[in-house]
């Protein structure tokens, strides 16, 4: 660990939480890390990933000094305001579309894909909130933003090592930066009440390890077909895209694809949108 970054005891309620659905959990959570703060959780879990911690090991923090969303954003991650939790996943367990093999990008947007089914139905059985998905890593109420999803790859001359996959929820009101004011929310704002965060998070977990352990037996369809069913945004919408040269053009969310693009109608034609910029209108 860097200087500063001790793990604590595991809470006693998390534990009852992990017990309670260790059928379901499989080895996820079975080599767990707890903090109270920080650096960044997918970078402790990076770190024991190199060191050889297993598929299924979880990095769990109250706070991040230095928690990032994609595009190298910053994910503001103050003390008591949420979730803060990286697990690690190896290619082994993926399935062989997924193995060492494949290209590390297209496998994190698989385990992206993934990961926000299975945390949006977690938030969906345990507080009642109706989450969407945003794509490509966002759950949100309305238009204001609950939980980001980060899934970085690691590769080396012999292929794929491991994949860190981190997600953040926001469980109370904080004083938000002025970017993030009105674009941000969290589940007590929108209930109007607690939600017991321990049953949460064991619940996001398993069904995390439900879903992933799902893809070499049934490979993306279930998870996009669901994908698609949280994310009524991902078509029909209004956005601009990065069309080249520093331009915004106006288009139309028109779905995903199969391998997780989001595609657009722009100028009469339909466009695949990867990794590029997009702006929800």
């Amino acid at each position: 660990m860097s200087p500063g970054e001790t793990p604590a005891a595991v809470p006693p309620d998390l534990i009852a939480a992990l017990d309670a659905r260790r059928a379901r959990l499989g080895g996820f959570a079975a080599f767990l890390r707890y903090f109270k703060s920080v650096g960044s959780t997918n970078d402790v879990a990076a770190r024991l990933a190199d060191a050889g911690a297993p598929h299924g090991a979880a990095v769990i923090a109250v706070a991040q000094e230095r928690g990032r969303g994609r595009m190298g954003r910053g994910w503001f991650s103050p003390p008591g305001s949420g979730l803060y939790v990286s697990v690690v996943l190896r290619p082994a367990a993926l399935g062989a579309g997924f193995g060492s093999g494949a290209s590390g990008a297209s496998v994190a947007s698989s385990v992206t894909l993934s990961a926000g089914v299975a945390v949006a139905e977690a938030i969906r059985e345990v507080s009642g909130l109706r989450v969407e998905i945003k794509w490509p890593n966002d759950l949100v109420v309305g238009r204001r933003k609950l939980c980001g999803i980060l899934a970085e790859a690691s590769a080396a001359a012999s292929g794929l090592q491991h994949v860190v996959l981190g997600f953040g929820i926001n469980l109370r009101a904080a004083g938000y930066p002025p970017d993030l004011a009105g674009r941000a929310t969290s589940i007590e704002e929108e209930l109007r009440r607690p939600v017991d965060e321990q049953v949460l998070l064991a619940e996001a977990l398993a069904r995390l390890s439900e879903t992933i352990s799902g893809l070499p037996v049934r490979g993306l369809e279930a998870v996009l077909r669901r994908w698609r069913e949280l994310s009524p945004s991902a078509s029909g919408a209004r956005v601009e895209v990065l069309a080249g040269a520093g331009r915004w053009e106006i288009a139309t969310t028109a779905g995903i694809d199969d391998d997780g693009a989001l595609l657009v109608t722009r100028a009469g034609s339909i466009h695949r949108v990867i990794a590029g910029e997009v702006r929800w209108l």
